[in-house]
């Protein structure tokens, strides 16, 4: 079991920056990739980053290329998304997410139904 608490959202103009952090409980945290994804009002959730479970590889959704960066502390477990040049497209509320599965084989998954827990939530509001 895992458990996953957001934090760092608020209030940002367009061009600034925003660190969301997600804290994590539970033993298999260092062994699950990690994930945000964002939900805007009225649109479907989609995939921002993604991180492995070793730290050793992430990919991030072209909308948010060269502006956001997904890191993780094993040790603190902890992940974290450095958000900068925010857009006011970037407005959403943020979620962390696990999969626990990720150590049983390479690459990542971009797909919100392979995560197996989630975090409640951060709203994030970029204005214009």
């Amino acid at each position: 079991q895992v458990q996953l608490v957001e934090s760092g959202g608020g209030l940002v103009q367009a061009g600034g920056s925003l660190r969301l952090s997600c804290a994590a409980s539970g033993r298999t945290f260092s062994m699950s990739n990690m994930a945000w994804f964002r939900q805007a009002p009225g649109k479907e959730r989609e995939f921002v980053a993604a991180i492995r479970w070793s730290g050793d590889s992430t990919y991030h959704a072209d909308s948010v290329k060269g502006r956001f960066t997904i890191s993780r502390n094993n040790a603190k477990n902890t992940v974290s998304l450095q958000m900068n040049s925010l857009k006011s497209e970037d407005t959403a509320v943020y979620y962390c997410a696990a999969d626990r599965n990720g150590y049983r084989y390479d690459g990542l998954t971009v797909n919100d139904y392979d995560y197996d827990y989630w975090g409640q939530g951060t709203q994030v509001t970029v204005s214009a």
